[in-house]
């Protein structure tokens, strides 16, 4: 990736609605060199879809935690894709310190909040959670 693809992607993290022609317009390119530039980032799965991001509030009712995961020797590849089998994990990261992941699951209810957790729990090859739920939210 160069400057280019640098900054398309920032102006698509700002506004994934933006056009092709917009997108050009504001990186002073052509069209064709935005549509190239873009399907080149899907091909490489650089970039993998484009989203909706909503205000938190704008979803009251959308239970969000943190689980970090300390994952047992050599273990990581398959723990990680399981976890990103599961429909419940909203992203994954990995990270350095205690925890070697941390999880941020998304969830309709309590319940299903148990059942996340529970199936997580269950992956062969964690040894630990510990969950956070998300009360507020300021940035």
């Amino acid at each position: 990736m160069d400057e280019l693809d640098h900054q398309l992607i920032a102006l698509l993290r700002q506004n994934a609605r933006l056009s092709v022609a917009d997108l050009a317009h504001k990186l002073k390119v052509s069209r064709g060199t935005v549509t190239n530039r873009l399907r080149k980032l899907e091909d490489t799965q650089m970039v993998v879809g484009y989203t909706v991001r909503l205000r938190p509030e704008a979803e009251p009712e959308r239970i969000r935690a943190w689980t970090s995961i300390e994952v047992e020797g050599n273990r990581m590849r398959e723990v990680i894709a399981s976890l990103l089998g599961e429909p419940g994990v909203a992203s994954l990261h990995d990270t350095n310190g205690r925890w070697d992941l941390l999880a941020e699951l998304e969830v309709g209810s309590m319940k299903e909040l148990s059942d996340v957790l529970e199936r997580v729990r269950l992956i062969n090859g964690i040894r630990l959670t510990e969950t956070s739920i998300h009360l507020a939210t300021y940035r």
